[in-house]
């Protein structure tokens, strides 16, 4: 006996279907020639496409009745269950069921079927050997001409594979979030638009510390700064390691350091327009990680600290032997004067008058140029790149016992990340010393029962040209009108106890602002004390800085 193989089968299988065709039998049913009809046209689809069609999809495919017995299955879905064609024909569908499915799965399923609308879900089937494979399905009741469901048709594929890593990128994922969860070190990731897409507890704690501004445009700005990067062409940055940064809390809190990586990753991108992009060709995202290092780097500054206490020390004993030297002068000069002038008068040709005046002018002169020559040269310091904010909370530690014994509140108000400028940093620490102290005398001399000094930074535009602004404002009686230009006059002290004050505070701290290409001005609607006001232009290059 000779079997016949399986294509002969399917052969005869079509040629009846197309002899059926072309004259069916009378008491057809209209569904089963509509089945094969073309959007009406009588023109029906050739038998032989619709079934190689349908055997050879990649799909799992089978047709069943009402009932869910099979009628039908094709080659994917043999080569999937594992089952051929003779043992689930006219078998329930159940046939592939796994108790693994809950039932209200099912109960849903046919539900949705029985009301004549399509089911899509997973169910978790088994095959003939009993393994287990996670299902995705498409079931759609087809529908005869009056209505009702005829057939059940059904199409599933094994979803196992993609199940399994969609579980494993889960994983990931969460092991990753949970990772840099209890990293210790800041970390977000940061699109090119600024936004950020990841981050982590200890980033988000620092956001809390800076009041909801995000941490990572604070940083960003600061290595901008340092780096001299430029954030609108993000994907060009370099990586960087280590670089120290900077930020001050606006709550007036210690300043924060950090040290800063970041590392250039290409941004996923889901866009199915972008599939066939080159990798270069998207968009980039920062990994930014920030270490705190506030703790070393206190220690550091402690130490600075007490060196520039030393040095700041020797500059105020150095600042007060100019100052006592140049006020001998300038009373010097006064009686030298009324001698030049007195011998330029005819009446006082008298000899021996002439000869004791010229003697004590020659006296007098020689005093002055001794004086001179013991006047103390201010020392010449190198440009630096400066940190204003780090510079005026440097003084404050600096004054802190002085702060104390007056009984004043410090209210600190930085802007949390300034840009760096060219100056004379020494200079500097002595121009806000000034400040700070004339405001501390300030508030002695007010008496008020609560004394504050509240000092704020910031940067501004002037006339496209940008400068740092700092404000030194205290509760004491404030500037007259009278005074508010005097007060920078040499040696005028306008204190009620003059004491120790030689008048020359706010002299020497205007010299040092326009020698930075700035000035210093009293604000006169300033209500309540005093404000004064520093500005320190940003485009002033070192060499027109004035020593």
């Amino acid at each position: 006996m000779i079997q016949r193989n399986s294509n002969q089968a399917n052969g005869e299988f079509i040629d009846a279907i197309s002899r059926f065709l072309a004259s069916p039998p009378e008491g057809t049913p209209s569904e089963v020639i509509e089945a094969f009809d073309m959007v009406g046209t009588r023109e029906f689809l050739p038998p032989k496409l619709f079934l190689e069609t349908v055997e050879q999809a990649p799909v799992a495919i089978s047709i069943a009745d009402p009932n869910a017995h099979i009628l039908y299955v094709n080659s994917a879905f043999e080569e999937l269950t594992g089952y051929k064609r003779d043992e689930v024909l006219g078998k329930n569908e159940s046939v592939l069921s796994s108790k693994s499915t809950p039932k209200s799965v099912y109960e849903d399923l046919w539900s949705t079927i029985r009301g004549a609308r399509v089911w899509q879900g997973k169910l978790v089937n088994h095959r003939k050997d009993k393994q287990e494979y996670l299902a995705e399905l498409v079931i759609s009741p087809v529908l005869n001409g009056d209505g009702k469901i005829a057939y059940f048709l059904g199409m599933h594929r094994d979803m196992t594979v993609l199940h399994r890593l969609e579980q494993q990128l889960k994983f990931q994922k969460e092991l990753t979030e949970a990772s840099l969860d209890a990293a210790p070190m800041v970390v977000a990731l940061v699109g090119d638009d600024g936004k950020v897409l990841l981050d982590n507890h200890a980033y988000k704690a620092l956001m809390g510390d800076f009041r909801g501004t995000e941490p990572a445009n604070l940083i960003l700005d600061a290595l901008q700064q340092q780096l001299e990067i430029d954030l609108d062409k993000f994907c060009e940055i370099e990586n960087f390691t280590n670089v120290d940064v900077r930020l001050d809390p606006p709550s007036g809190a210690e300043p924060r350091w950090f040290a800063c990586s970041g590392v250039r990753l290409a941004e996923l991108d889901e866009a199915a327009r972008n599939y066939f992009r080159r990798p270069g060709d998207g968009r980039c995202c920062l990994l930014l990680v920030a270490n705190e290092v506030t703790g070393s780097r206190k220690r550091i500054n402690e130490a600075r600290l007490n060196m520039m206490r030393a040095g700041m020390a020797e500059q105020q004993m150095l600042q007060t032997t100019r100052e006592a030297i140049s006020g001998a002068i300038f009373k010097l000069q006064l009686p030298l004067n009324i001698i030049r002038a007195a011998l330029a008068m005819s009446e006082s040709n008298v000899a021996h008058l002439r000869q004791v005046m010229e003697q004590a002018l020659r006296s007098g002169e020689e005093a002055m140029e001794s004086l001179h020559i013991s006047l103390p040269k201010p020392s010449s310091e190198q440009h630096s790149a400066v940190n204003v904010n780090e510079v005026v909370h440097e003084v404050l530690n600096l004054s802190t016992d002085k702060l104390l014994a007056s009984g004043v509140v410090v209210d600190w108000r930085p802007t949390a990340v300034l840009p760096t400028f060219k100056g004379r940093v020494n200079a500097l620490r002595g121009l806000f010393k000034y400040l700070i102290d004339n405001a501390i005398t300030a508030v002695n001399e007010a008496e008020h029962g609560y004394r504050e000094i509240r000092i704020e930074t910031r940067l501004e535009n002037q006339d496209q040209d940008q400068e740092l602004v700092i404000d030194v404002m205290d509760n004491g009686p404030g500037f007259a009108p009278s005074i508010r230009l005097k007060a920078f006059e040499p040696f005028y002290c306008g204190w009620a106890s003059a004491g120790e004050h030689a008048g020359m505070g706010l002299t020497m701290a205007q010299e040092i602002a326009i020698s930075h290409g700035g000035g210093i001005s009293v604000d006169p609607d300033f209500l309540g004390g005093c404000r004064v006001r520093v500005r320190l232009p940003l485009a002033v290059s070192r060499g027109d800085f004035l020593e």
